[in-house]
């Protein structure tokens, strides 16, 4: 099954939330910074990710970005920012 880097961007209001979003995304993260994690995915996780994501924020005031980054373009990292660049993926 295929994988899709995606670039998450979030801004939740209550602290609360924003702490349960930071740890929910900690667990699909491959690189990225703190609110804008990468993650890498297949169709059916990002599916349990959105329906997951209808539980752990408030739809009309916290916003969530899921970007898909095409794989064609290189990413142009400053400082210590590094992206994701496996070509293969293994979960231990």
């Amino acid at each position: 099954m295929s994988r899709t880097l995606y670039l998450v961007a979030y801004d939740i209001s209550n602290p609360k939330r924003l702490a349960r979003a930071c740890r929910y995304f900690k667990s699909w993260r491959v690189a990225g910074q703190k609110s804008v994690p990468e993650i890498w995915v297949t169709p059916a996780e990002l599916q349990t990710i959105r329906a997951d994501l209808d539980q752990l924020i408030d739809l009309d005031s916290d916003r969530i970005q899921l970007i898909a980054l095409d794989p064609r373009m290189t990413p142009h990292c400053l400082g210590q920012a590094a992206s994701f660049g496996s070509h293969y993926f293994s979960i231990t």
